[in-house]
């Protein structure tokens, strides 16, 4: 029997979008980068002007200040590379309309409105391609700076209702991506300020068909009004898993996206780890965001915690990148995930434990247990188990102080075939 046509044609588009999805999902971490001139006096990205904190005259005076001098983006890729990320994001433009390459669309550019003078997109693309990263470029839909955008302000608008005008918005939109897509091709947009129009006067479908016509497998995040691939929660770890079967977390390392002099409130390494493992445990990825002075060089607390991304992910890569996501969260105190095949069971320790650790519910046979990093092979007992019923008792593991990661230990718990887990009542489930 012959499916529909429109069920074959559903079930194509679902098959590109898993094929264009896979690197994504194998990627686990990536490195968002807001650069622009808000980091020359160290306010808040475009919304400085836009909530009214300070005149837009006022903001938009920080072109005379960014100056780019130190930029040195084979730097920043050794650092990206170097913390165990695969793709990175840079925000070509913000909402403030200040694109970061030379674009021909429109006059507003670190090209022709900075000392900067110079296009800074494409060596920073050239990098990424040699250090075999996967490239994102963040593209603000609305732009609060254009003459023919109505927003300017919350409490100022440039007009109301005038199709005329807004048609020529929309062309400068279509222009600058055309110009992005088909001088780089990158393998990931992730659109921005989606929420003040509809889909309809975004043209969003116009958008993505305009993007994959040349440039067929990118990727595109959900902020385009229903025509994403992934959902981009941000800043709070989802409770619990998202519906989204691809979905990525956006996260500051303080407060504040851009370089601000005055947040000094960071995140210890071990909240990024441990946000980063409970992104890990439901299937996610986690963007965690740097933001580089309006020289180019990137402070040195953002360096400290990319370093110690680094030495974690290096140390433990088997339970980061080959994973899906874990068991539910009543079977085990901490994170979890699963190898690829169902059969490995890691374990993500964000505590030094007193005493064994428990895990409820393992209906499979336990081959052995170990520490991710170093081999070494851990005891294991069964307690509770019951021979008249199903009930598989909970297994304890003993991990001794000597062999624990300063940050977040990770266990290897190996079955004898894909994850059972016993639920009660008689219930059982298997690996995703």
């Amino acid at each position: 029997m012959q499916l529909p046509a429109q069920e074959v044609s559903r079930a194509q588009v679902d098959e590109q979008k898993e094929k264009r999805m896979e690197w994504f999902e194998e990627a686990k971490l990536g490195i968002f980068i807001h650069w622009g001139i808000y980091a020359v006096n160290g306010v808040s990205e475009s919304w400085s002007f836009y909530n009214n904190y300070l005149p837009y005259e006022e903001y938009m005076n920080q072109t005379k200040g960014f100056t780019a001098s130190k930029y040195n983006p084979k730097e920043w890729l050794d650092l990206i590379q170097e913390s165990g990320a695969r793709y990175t994001v840079l925000t070509t433009k913000h909402h403030d309309g200040v694109a970061l390459w030379d674009t021909k669309a429109g006059d507003l550019s670190v090209v022709k409105s900075t000392p900067a003078g110079k296009d800074l997109v494409a060596p920073f693309v050239e990098e990424v391609r040699k250090h075999g990263l996967k490239l994102g470029f963040y593209y603000s839909l609305l732009d609060w700076s254009h003459p023919d955008y109505p927003n300017k302000t919350k409490t100022e608008t440039r007009y109301k209702d005038d199709p005329a005008r807004w048609n020529k918005f929309v062309q400068f939109n279509f222009a600058q991506l055309a110009e992005l897509n088909k001088t780089w091709k990158p393998d990931l947009y992730w659109f921005d300020g989606d929420w003040e129009q509809s889909a309809e006067a975004w043209n969003s479908k116009g958008i993505v068909d305009l993007l994959r016509s040349t440039n067929p497998n990118v990727i595109i995040n959900s902020r385009i009004q229903g025509y994403g691939d992934y959902a981009t929660p941000e800043q709070g770890v989802p409770v619990v898993r998202p519906k989204d079967k691809y979905w990525e977390l956006c996260m500051t390392m303080n407060d504040s996206w851009g370089f601000q002099h005055a947040d000094t409130n960071y995140k210890t390494p071990h909240i990024l780890l441990r946000t980063f493992v409970d992104c890990l445990s439901m299937g996610g990825n986690l963007l965690l965001d740097i933001g580089p002075k309006e020289d180019g060089t990137i402070p040195e607390e953002q360096v400290a915690i990319l370093k110690e991304f680094g030495r974690w992910i290096k140390k433990h890569k088997e339970a980061v990148y080959e994973t899906q996501a874990g068991i539910p969260a009543e079977h085990f105190q901490g994170y979890t995930t699963l190898n690829k095949a169902g059969d490995i069971l890691y374990l993500y320790l964000p505590y030094r434990p007193n005493g064994p650790i428990e895990i409820k519910g393992l209906m499979n046979k336990v081959n052995r247990v170990w520490v991710v990093g170093n081999g070494a092979m851990l005891p294991f007992k069964i307690h509770n188990k019951s021979y008249w019923s199903q009930v598989p008792g909970n297994l304890y593991i003993e991990v001794p102080e000597r062999v624990q990661d300063e940050q977040i230990t990770v266990l290897a718990v190996l079955l004898d075939g894909p994850i059972k887990l016993y639920r009660g009542e008689g219930q059982v489930i298997s690996a995703n």
